[in-house]
Protein backbone atom coordinates (compact mmCIF):
# COMPACT_ATOMS: atom_id res chain seq x y z
CA UNK A 1 0.00 0.00 0.00
CA UNK A 2 1.08 4.17 -0.65
CA UNK A 3 1.26 5.75 2.13
CA UNK A 4 -0.86 9.09 1.13
CA UNK A 5 1.00 12.42 1.63
CA UNK A 6 -1.18 13.20 5.10
CA UNK A 7 -1.76 16.89 5.39
CA UNK A 8 -4.52 16.52 7.92
CA UNK A 9 -5.10 19.40 10.41
CA UNK A 10 -6.18 16.98 12.74
CA UNK A 11 -6.89 14.02 12.90
CA UNK A 12 -4.05 14.21 11.54
CA UNK A 13 -0.68 11.76 10.61
CA UNK A 14 1.25 9.03 13.11
CA UNK A 15 4.41 8.24 12.38
CA UNK A 16 4.92 5.09 10.37
CA UNK A 17 7.13 3.38 12.81
CA UNK A 18 4.79 4.14 15.74
CA UNK A 19 2.05 2.27 13.34
CA UNK A 20 3.98 -0.60 12.90
CA UNK A 21 4.79 -0.56 15.99
CA UNK A 22 1.18 -0.99 17.10
CA UNK A 23 0.39 -3.45 14.95
CA UNK A 24 3.29 -5.63 15.14
CA UNK A 25 1.81 -5.67 18.87
CA UNK A 26 -1.66 -5.56 18.33
CA UNK A 27 -2.71 -9.13 18.92
CA UNK A 28 0.06 -9.54 21.64
CA UNK A 29 1.11 -6.48 24.28
CA UNK A 30 3.41 -7.05 26.96
CA UNK A 31 3.01 -10.87 26.51
CA UNK A 32 -0.25 -11.37 28.13
CA UNK A 33 -1.83 -12.80 25.12
CA UNK A 34 -4.08 -10.11 24.98
CA UNK A 35 -4.70 -6.61 22.71
CA UNK A 36 -4.32 -3.63 24.41
CA UNK A 37 -7.59 -2.72 24.20
CA UNK A 38 -8.65 -5.81 25.92
CA UNK A 39 -6.44 -5.41 29.12
CA UNK A 40 -7.97 -4.11 31.99
CA UNK A 41 -6.91 -0.54 33.29
CA UNK A 42 -6.25 -1.95 36.54
CA UNK A 43 -3.65 -4.58 35.41
CA UNK A 44 0.18 -4.20 35.62
CA UNK A 45 0.52 -4.46 31.85
CA UNK A 46 -1.74 -1.43 31.66
CA UNK A 47 -0.19 0.32 34.63
CA UNK A 48 3.37 -0.54 32.70
CA UNK A 49 2.17 1.50 29.82
CA UNK A 50 -0.09 4.38 31.47
CA UNK A 51 2.96 5.37 33.83
CA UNK A 52 5.71 5.17 30.81
CA UNK A 53 3.86 7.10 29.05
CA UNK A 54 4.16 9.93 31.91
CA UNK A 55 7.23 9.67 32.73
CA UNK A 56 8.66 9.56 29.04
CA UNK A 57 6.73 13.09 28.63
CA UNK A 58 8.38 14.34 31.90
CA UNK A 59 11.68 13.39 30.57
CA UNK A 60 11.23 15.04 26.81
CA UNK A 61 9.73 17.96 28.10
CA UNK A 62 12.04 18.56 30.78
CA UNK A 63 8.99 18.93 33.18
CA UNK A 64 10.20 20.17 36.45
CA UNK A 65 8.59 17.73 39.93
CA UNK A 66 6.39 20.56 41.16
CA UNK A 67 4.37 19.42 38.08
CA UNK A 68 1.62 16.84 37.64
CA UNK A 69 1.13 15.02 34.18
CA UNK A 70 -2.74 13.83 33.74
CA UNK A 71 -4.24 11.87 31.02
CA UNK A 72 -7.90 13.38 30.80
CA UNK A 73 -10.45 12.78 28.14
CA UNK A 74 -12.67 15.39 26.52
CA UNK A 75 -10.24 17.20 24.52
CA UNK A 76 -8.82 20.46 24.45
CA UNK A 77 -12.92 21.82 24.77
CA UNK A 78 -13.32 20.36 28.00
CA UNK A 79 -10.15 21.84 29.55
CA UNK A 80 -11.96 25.50 28.13
CA UNK A 81 -14.24 24.23 30.84
CA UNK A 82 -12.41 22.85 33.84
CA UNK A 83 -9.51 25.33 34.02
CA UNK A 84 -11.71 27.30 35.10
CA UNK A 85 -13.92 25.82 37.16
CA UNK A 86 -10.56 24.62 39.32
CA UNK A 87 -8.77 27.96 39.51
CA UNK A 88 -10.84 31.00 38.44
CA UNK A 89 -11.74 31.81 42.34
CA UNK A 90 -14.39 34.22 43.36
CA UNK A 91 -13.75 38.01 42.71
CA UNK A 92 -10.50 36.91 40.44
CA UNK A 93 -10.79 37.41 37.00
CA UNK A 94 -8.94 35.09 33.77
CA UNK A 95 -7.56 36.85 31.38
CA UNK A 96 -7.74 36.47 27.74
CA UNK A 97 -5.39 36.53 24.43
CA UNK A 98 -7.87 36.53 21.20
CA UNK A 99 -5.22 34.88 18.24
CA UNK A 100 -8.45 32.44 16.62
CA UNK A 101 -11.76 30.24 17.16
CA UNK A 102 -10.06 28.21 19.46
CA UNK A 103 -9.46 31.23 21.80
CA UNK A 104 -12.65 32.22 21.08
CA UNK A 105 -14.34 29.11 21.88
CA UNK A 106 -12.35 28.91 25.32
CA UNK A 107 -13.32 32.68 26.22
CA UNK A 108 -16.87 31.27 25.84
CA UNK A 109 -17.04 28.47 28.31
CA UNK A 110 -15.03 30.46 31.10
CA UNK A 111 -17.74 33.27 30.77
CA UNK A 112 -20.42 30.80 32.28
CA UNK A 113 -17.69 30.29 35.49
CA UNK A 114 -16.62 33.53 35.83
CA UNK A 115 -15.32 37.08 35.07
CA UNK A 116 -13.42 37.49 32.03
CA UNK A 117 -11.59 40.18 30.32
CA UNK A 118 -9.75 40.29 26.16
CA UNK A 119 -6.27 41.77 27.37
CA UNK A 120 -5.38 41.98 23.60
CA UNK A 121 -7.04 40.32 20.83
CA UNK A 122 -5.99 40.19 16.66
CA UNK A 123 -9.73 39.31 15.87
CA UNK A 124 -9.70 42.87 14.22
CA UNK A 125 -7.26 41.43 11.54
CA UNK A 126 -8.79 38.57 10.71
CA UNK A 127 -6.01 37.49 13.23
CA UNK A 128 -3.66 37.57 10.96
CA UNK A 129 -0.44 37.72 13.21
CA UNK A 130 -0.14 37.19 17.07
CA UNK A 131 -0.24 40.52 19.79
CA UNK A 132 2.58 41.19 21.23
CA UNK A 133 3.66 40.41 24.48
CA UNK A 134 4.10 44.00 25.28
CA UNK A 135 0.62 44.90 24.09
CA UNK A 136 -1.00 42.34 26.70
CA UNK A 137 -2.92 44.98 29.81
CA UNK A 138 -2.97 42.03 31.92
CA UNK A 139 -4.74 42.55 35.53
CA UNK A 140 -1.56 42.22 38.23
CA UNK A 141 -4.33 40.15 40.40
CA UNK A 142 -6.13 37.77 37.70
CA UNK A 143 -6.91 34.10 38.37
CA UNK A 144 -4.77 33.17 34.65
CA UNK A 145 -3.53 34.73 31.84
CA UNK A 146 -4.77 32.47 28.67
CA UNK A 147 -3.49 32.38 25.80
CA UNK A 148 -3.53 29.68 22.32
CA UNK A 149 -0.06 28.76 21.13
CA UNK A 150 -0.48 27.75 18.08
CA UNK A 151 -3.45 28.79 15.96
CA UNK A 152 -4.43 25.83 12.77
CA UNK A 153 -7.07 27.51 11.13
CA UNK A 154 -4.99 30.92 10.58
CA UNK A 155 -2.05 29.89 10.84
CA UNK A 156 -0.01 31.66 13.18
CA UNK A 157 2.52 30.70 15.88
CA UNK A 158 3.22 32.88 19.28
CA UNK A 159 7.38 32.97 18.81
CA UNK A 160 7.36 34.33 22.62
CA UNK A 161 5.20 33.96 25.30
CA UNK A 162 4.45 36.65 27.69
CA UNK A 163 6.28 36.88 31.60
CA UNK A 164 3.34 36.83 34.04
CA UNK A 165 4.76 37.25 36.69
CA UNK A 166 2.89 35.79 39.99
CA UNK A 167 -0.13 35.27 37.41
CA UNK A 168 -0.30 31.75 36.24
CA UNK A 169 0.20 31.55 32.47
CA UNK A 170 -1.90 29.08 30.94
CA UNK A 171 -1.41 27.80 27.28
CA UNK A 172 -3.49 25.57 24.76
CA UNK A 173 -0.73 24.28 23.16
CA UNK A 174 -2.75 21.27 21.43
CA UNK A 175 -1.07 21.73 17.77
CA UNK A 176 2.13 22.43 18.99
CA UNK A 177 3.12 20.71 22.07
CA UNK A 178 6.51 18.56 21.58
CA UNK A 179 7.10 20.86 18.22
CA UNK A 180 9.70 22.76 20.07
CA UNK A 181 11.53 23.15 23.26
CA UNK A 182 9.64 25.30 26.21
CA UNK A 183 10.28 26.40 29.29
CA UNK A 184 7.35 24.55 30.89
CA UNK A 185 8.61 26.44 34.77
CA UNK A 186 6.68 29.44 32.96
CA UNK A 187 3.48 28.05 32.19
CA UNK A 188 0.85 27.28 35.50
CA UNK A 189 -1.33 24.68 33.04
CA UNK A 190 0.02 23.62 29.30
CA UNK A 191 -3.18 21.59 28.02
CA UNK A 192 -3.28 19.40 24.52
CA UNK A 193 -5.41 17.60 22.85
CA UNK A 194 -3.21 14.83 21.18
CA UNK A 195 -4.54 14.22 17.60
CA UNK A 196 -1.95 16.51 16.19
CA UNK A 197 1.49 15.66 17.95
CA UNK A 198 0.94 13.19 20.30
CA UNK A 199 -1.22 10.35 19.42
CA UNK A 200 -4.85 9.87 17.87
CA UNK A 201 -8.15 11.74 19.46
CA UNK A 202 -9.18 10.46 22.24
CA UNK A 203 -6.49 11.78 24.81
CA UNK A 204 -5.71 15.08 26.30
CA UNK A 205 -2.54 16.07 28.23
CA UNK A 206 -2.44 18.71 31.14
CA UNK A 207 0.92 19.66 32.60
CA UNK A 208 -0.88 21.69 36.04
CA UNK A 209 1.64 23.28 38.09
CA UNK A 210 0.96 21.07 41.53
CA UNK A 211 -0.25 24.44 44.10
CA UNK A 212 -2.85 24.95 41.14
CA UNK A 213 -4.48 21.69 42.33
CA UNK A 214 -6.50 22.46 45.09
CA UNK A 215 -9.64 20.13 46.36
CA UNK A 216 -13.29 21.56 45.84
CA UNK A 217 -15.91 19.39 46.60
CA UNK A 218 -17.99 21.63 44.53
CA UNK A 219 -16.66 20.56 41.08
CA UNK A 220 -18.36 17.64 40.20
CA UNK A 221 -15.37 14.64 40.19
CA UNK A 222 -14.66 14.07 36.23
CA UNK A 223 -14.21 18.08 35.95
CA UNK A 224 -11.70 17.71 39.25
CA UNK A 225 -8.28 18.24 38.59
CA UNK A 226 -7.56 17.07 42.31
CA UNK A 227 -9.37 13.76 41.53
CA UNK A 228 -7.58 12.63 38.71
CA UNK A 229 -4.24 14.02 40.19
CA UNK A 230 -4.60 11.48 43.54
CA UNK A 231 -5.92 8.52 41.04
CA UNK A 232 -3.37 9.00 38.48
CA UNK A 233 -5.66 9.83 35.85
CA UNK A 234 -7.12 6.53 36.43
CA UNK A 235 -10.37 7.91 38.45
CA UNK A 236 -12.42 6.20 35.51
CA UNK A 237 -11.69 3.76 32.72
CA UNK A 238 -9.37 5.73 30.30
CA UNK A 239 -9.04 5.46 27.05
CA UNK A 240 -5.90 2.42 26.63
CA UNK A 241 -5.51 2.44 23.41
CA UNK A 242 -5.06 6.01 22.93
CA UNK A 243 -2.58 5.97 25.74
CA UNK A 244 -0.95 3.39 24.29
CA UNK A 245 -0.24 4.79 21.26
CA UNK A 246 0.56 8.51 22.84
CA UNK A 247 3.32 6.37 24.47
CA UNK A 248 4.93 4.66 21.25
CA UNK A 249 4.93 8.72 19.70
CA UNK A 250 6.80 9.43 22.91
CA UNK A 251 9.12 6.97 22.25
CA UNK A 252 9.48 7.87 18.68
CA UNK A 253 10.44 11.28 19.28
CA UNK A 254 13.36 10.22 21.50
CA UNK A 255 14.39 7.98 18.70
CA UNK A 256 14.34 11.07 16.31
CA UNK A 257 16.78 12.84 18.90
CA UNK A 258 14.31 14.94 21.04
CA UNK A 259 12.76 18.25 20.86
CA UNK A 260 15.77 20.22 19.48
CA UNK A 261 15.51 17.72 16.74
CA UNK A 262 11.96 17.71 15.59
CA UNK A 263 12.30 21.45 15.87
CA UNK A 264 15.03 21.57 13.62
CA UNK A 265 13.26 19.40 10.84
CA UNK A 266 9.91 21.60 11.96
CA UNK A 267 11.72 24.89 10.53
CA UNK A 268 12.92 23.04 7.61
CA UNK A 269 9.82 22.07 6.17
CA UNK A 270 7.96 25.20 7.02
CA UNK A 271 10.62 26.95 5.22
CA UNK A 272 10.36 24.86 2.11
CA UNK A 273 6.29 25.91 1.75
CA UNK A 274 6.86 29.28 3.12
CA UNK A 275 9.37 29.86 0.65
CA UNK A 276 7.27 28.57 -2.21
CA UNK A 277 4.75 31.19 -1.04
CA UNK A 278 7.18 34.21 -1.13
CA UNK A 279 8.74 33.38 -4.48
CA UNK A 280 5.69 32.87 -5.91
CA UNK A 281 5.10 36.41 -6.97
CA UNK A 282 1.90 36.59 -5.44
CA UNK A 283 0.59 33.91 -7.06
CA UNK A 284 0.05 32.08 -3.61
CA UNK A 285 -0.38 34.75 -0.54
CA UNK A 286 0.03 33.21 2.60
CA UNK A 287 -2.93 34.70 5.56
CA UNK A 288 -0.53 34.75 8.75
CA UNK A 289 1.98 38.19 8.58
CA UNK A 290 5.88 37.07 8.40
CA UNK A 291 6.20 37.47 12.05
CA UNK A 292 3.81 35.54 13.48
CA UNK A 293 3.50 32.51 10.92
CA UNK A 294 3.02 28.78 12.52
CA UNK A 295 5.93 26.34 11.81
CA UNK A 296 2.68 23.62 12.04
CA UNK A 297 -0.11 25.18 9.77
CA UNK A 298 0.60 26.87 6.41
CA UNK A 299 -2.36 28.51 5.34
CA UNK A 300 -2.68 30.53 1.59
CA UNK A 301 -4.60 31.51 -1.00
CA UNK A 302 -4.40 31.28 -4.81
CA UNK A 303 -5.65 34.39 -6.78
CA UNK A 304 -8.91 33.09 -7.84
CA UNK A 305 -11.48 30.87 -6.22
CA UNK A 306 -11.06 29.15 -9.32
CA UNK A 307 -7.83 28.64 -9.47
CA UNK A 308 -7.72 27.15 -6.02
CA UNK A 309 -10.70 24.82 -6.94
CA UNK A 310 -8.56 23.74 -9.59
CA UNK A 311 -5.62 23.44 -7.00
CA UNK A 312 -7.10 21.41 -4.62
CA UNK A 313 -8.54 19.32 -7.01
CA UNK A 314 -5.36 18.53 -9.30
CA UNK A 315 -3.00 18.48 -5.56
CA UNK A 316 -5.79 15.74 -3.88
CA UNK A 317 -5.12 13.59 -7.09
CA UNK A 318 -1.59 13.66 -7.20
CA UNK A 319 -1.68 12.02 -3.47
CA UNK A 320 -1.57 14.58 -1.25
CA UNK A 321 -4.75 14.48 1.40
CA UNK A 322 -6.24 17.62 4.00
CA UNK A 323 -5.40 20.30 1.88
CA UNK A 324 -8.47 22.52 2.56
CA UNK A 325 -8.63 25.19 4.30
CA UNK A 326 -10.90 25.39 7.49
CA UNK A 327 -14.52 25.46 6.49
CA UNK A 328 -14.68 29.32 7.92
CA UNK A 329 -12.43 30.81 5.97
CA UNK A 330 -11.85 28.85 3.01
CA UNK A 331 -8.66 28.76 0.98
CA UNK A 332 -5.98 26.49 1.69
CA UNK A 333 -3.65 24.83 4.57
CA UNK A 334 -0.75 22.57 4.60
CA UNK A 335 -0.67 20.60 8.37
CA UNK A 336 2.95 19.78 8.88
CA UNK A 337 2.98 18.54 12.71
CA UNK A 338 5.96 16.20 13.88
CA UNK A 339 4.89 13.00 12.18
CA UNK A 340 4.50 14.97 8.37
CA UNK A 341 8.40 13.76 6.58
CA UNK A 342 10.48 16.72 5.41
CA UNK A 343 10.22 14.96 2.17
CA UNK A 344 6.43 15.11 1.87
CA UNK A 345 6.57 19.12 2.21
CA UNK A 346 9.48 19.14 -0.15
CA UNK A 347 7.50 17.11 -2.48
CA UNK A 348 4.38 19.63 -1.98
CA UNK A 349 6.61 22.55 -2.35
CA UNK A 350 7.45 21.09 -6.03
CA UNK A 351 3.94 20.79 -6.82
CA UNK A 352 2.96 24.42 -5.90
CA UNK A 353 5.67 25.57 -8.30
CA UNK A 354 4.65 23.14 -11.07
CA UNK A 355 1.09 24.29 -10.57
CA UNK A 356 1.68 27.97 -11.10
CA UNK A 357 3.92 27.47 -13.80
CA UNK A 358 1.15 25.62 -15.68
CA UNK A 359 -2.27 27.59 -14.16
CA UNK A 360 0.03 30.87 -15.36
CA UNK A 361 0.00 28.67 -19.15
CA UNK A 362 -2.83 28.20 -19.40
CA UNK A 363 -4.25 31.62 -18.36
CA UNK A 364 -1.63 32.98 -20.57
CA UNK A 365 -3.04 31.08 -23.66
CA UNK A 366 -6.28 32.44 -23.19
CA UNK A 367 -5.43 35.63 -23.49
Amino acid sequence: MKRARNFNAGPAALPLEVLQRAQNEWLNIEDSGMSVMELSHRSAEFEKIHNHAIQTLKEIMEIPDNYEVLLLQGGASLQFSMIPMNILKDGKRADYVLTGSWSEKALKEAKKVGETAVVASSKDDTYTFIPKVTDIEMNEDAAYLHITSNNTIYGTQWKEFPETGSVPLVADMSSDILSRKIDVSKFGIIYAGAQKNLGPSGITVVIIRKDLITDNDKIPSMLNYSIHSKSNSLYNTPPTLAIYLLSLVLDWAKEQGGVEKLAQINEEKAKAIYDTIDNSNGFYKGHALSDSRSHMNVTFTLPTEEAEKQFLKEVKEAGFVGLNGHRSIGGCRASIYNAVPLSHCLELAAFMKKFQESYSAKETQAL
